[in-house]
């Protein structure tokens, strides 16, 4: 008899943003990104990006510029909706990298310094991707493989 596979997460529930303006991140979320607003109280908000629930909190250490690092947060947009919603953006915010991957991305900064991306594609496009450029380096399992 075999163990049962261990306990594992099964997806994002949440993400939580400090941010410095709960107001104005609101209108960034809510009138750039078409995100729905659920909820709203006075240090925060949830709105709904697709299955993804933001929360936008208020926090007195808020950032206004960005981390050095490339840590960021990346949203599915649809191909039909890319170029319009990438040209506001990059009207609209900072832009702070170029796209350089798989699938077409813009780069750009929430009124926090929050680093977030626009993405067409999926993680499946992405490994179709590395499966047909194997002189990047980037091995691709077709199941999950235990860490050695």
């Amino acid at each position: 008899m075999s163990a049962p596979p261990p306990p594992r997460v099964t997806g994002v529930n949440h993400v939580t943003l400090a941010v410095s303006d709960v107001a104005r991140s609101l209108a960034f979320y809510r009138d750039v990104l078409a995100c729905t607003v659920r909820a709203r109280w006075a240090r925060g908000a949830y709105v709904e990006a697709g299955p993804l629930w933001l929360c936008l909190l208020h926090d007195d250490v808020a950032r206004t510029t960005p981390h050095p690092d490339y840590t960021h947060l990346a949203f599915s947009v649809a191909e039909a909706d890319y170029a319009a919603l990438s040209a506001r953006l990059i009207a609209e915010c900072v832009i702070w990298k170029t796209d350089r991957s798989e699938g077409a991305s813009t780069y750009f900064l929430d009124p926090d310094g929050h680093k977030l991306e626009i993405h067409v594609g999926t993680l499946e496009t992405r490994l179709a991707h590395y499966r047909a450029e194997p002189g990047k380096g980037v091995t691709v399992f077709d199941r999950d493989v235990p860490a050695t």
